[in-house]
C-alpha cells in the first residue's frame, strides 16, 4: 500500500505547501495531494511547486466538476503530468445539489450519470482510451502532446458512486471511510460496475485523518476542526451511518467524537497510527492520504508537517 499525504486547507500562498511537497521530494510519501480550493486554484499550485523545482506526484481529492468544462479539465490535467514529469491523478467529484445549483440554475438531474457523462468525456479528450483521442461525430479533440499519463479518478462515498467509478474510473477517492466499510461496500460495488463495463477494477485512494497523541492536544476537538464541514453533510453522515457510527449531520460535534471512537480519526502515537493505516491496505486500499488538518488548524503548519514526518516514518518501520 502506498502512503501518501494531503496538503489540508485552500492554500492563499503556495509556498505554505512546499513543506509538503518536500515529504514527497525526499521520498517520505508517494504523491501530494489537494483538495478542490477556491482560494490559490489547486492546479496552479501544483504548477507553482514545479516551477520551484518540486516535481513531484500530485492528485485532486476532489476538484469539482461543476466549476470546469470536460475540455478544461482534461487540459489543466494533461498540463501537470508535463509539468511535474509523472502521471497525474484527476480526481473529480460531483459537489452537492446546491453548489451545482448555484453554478449552472439546477441541480444534476442523477449525479450518478453526471460523473460517468463528465469521466468519459474527460477521458475521450486526454485520448486514455485504447486507440487514443480524436474527434469523433464532429466533437472537439485535443492536440496530441507527449506526457506520463493521467489517471482519472471519481470521488466516492456510497455504493452508487463507487459502482459508477468502477464502469468509468482509474480511481475511485474515498474520504473518511472506514476500512471494513470499504472493504464491504464500496469494493463490492466497484467490482460490479467494472464487471458491467467489461473492464478492471479500479484502485483504491482513501484520505484519512490522522493526529499524534502530544501534550496539550484534544482528540475530539482536532476531530471537530478537520471534520466538521463533512460532518455536517447529509452524505458524508450517511454513509458513516451505513459503517456503523452514530452520526446525525445536525450534531457535528457528536459526529467528531464518533470518529475518534470508532478510530476513523487515527489518534495515537506514530506507531499506533501506522498500525492503523496498515488496516487500510489489508481491506483493500491501495492508497491511504494521510490528513493532518486538525492539527494544522489548530496548531500551525511546523506542527502538522512535524506529525506527517513522525507518521510517514513509522509506516516505514511496520
Amino acid at each position: 500500500m502506498r502512503v501518501s499525504v494531503l496538503y489540508p486547507l485552500m492554500p492563499t500562498d503556495p509556498r505554505t505547501v512546499v513543506p509538503f511537497a518536500a515529504l514527497i521530494r525526499d521520498g517520505w510519501a508517494d504523491r501530494l495531494w489537494q483538495g478542490q480550493s477556491l482560494s490559490a486554484d489547486t492546479q496552479q499550485v501544483f504548477a507553482y511547486l514545479a516551477g520551484m523545482g518540486y516535481r513531484v506526484p500530485v492528485g485532486t481529492s476532489v476538484a469539482l466538476m461543476p466549476l470546469r468544462h470536460p475540455l478544461d479539465a482534461a487540459i489543466q490535467a494533461r498540463s501537470l503530468a508535463v509539468l511535474t514529469g509523472h502521471c497525474a491523478v484527476l480526481g473529480l467529484g460531483p459537489a452537492t445539489p446546491d453548489f451545482v445549483a448555484g453554478l449552472h440554475g439546477k441541480p444534476y438531474d442523477s449525479p450518478r450519470d453526471a460523473c460517468v457523462e463528465y469521466l468519459t468525456e474527460v477521458r475521450r479528450l486526454i485520448g486514455t482510451e485504447e486507440g487514443g483521442a480524436g474527434a469523433v461525430d464532429g466533437a472537439v479533440s485535443l492536440p496530441g502532446m507527449p506526457h506520463p499519463g493521467v489517471e482519472i479518478g471519481l470521488g466516492v462515498l456510497r455504493p452508487t458512486l463507487a459502482r459508477a467509478a468502477g464502469r468509468v474510473a482509474d480511481a475511485a477517492i474515498s474520504w473518511m471511510t472506514p476500512p471494513g466499510y470499504v472493504r464491504d461496500t464500496l469494493l463490492p460495488a466497484m467490482a460490479k460496475g467494472a464487471a458491467e463495463a467489461g473492464r478492471r477494477v479500479p484502485r483504491t485512494v482513501t484520505v484519512v485523518h490522522a493526529a499524534v497523541d502530544r501534550p496539550g492536544r484534544n482528540a475530539y476537538r482536532l476531530a471537530f476542526v478537520a471534520a466538521h464541514v463533512h460532518l455536517a453533510g447529509p452524505h458524508y453522515a450517511d454513509m458513516l451511518r451505513r459503517a456503523g457510527l452514530r452520526v446525525h449531520h445536525s450534531r457535528p460535534n457528536l459526529g467528531a467524537r464518533a470518529l475518534v471512537d470508532s478510530g476513523v480519526f487515527v489518534y495515537g502515537t506514530p506507531a499506533d497510527i501506522a498500525v492503523r493505516l496498515a488496516e487500510y491496505g489489508r481491506a483493500g486500499v491501495d492508497e491511504v492520504v494521510v490528513n493532518v488538518a486538525g492539527v494544522y488548524s489548530e496548531h500551525g503548519r511546523p506542527d502538522a508537517v512535524r506529525d506527517l514526518q513522525e507518521i510517514l516514518a513509522a509506516c516505514r518501520e511496520l
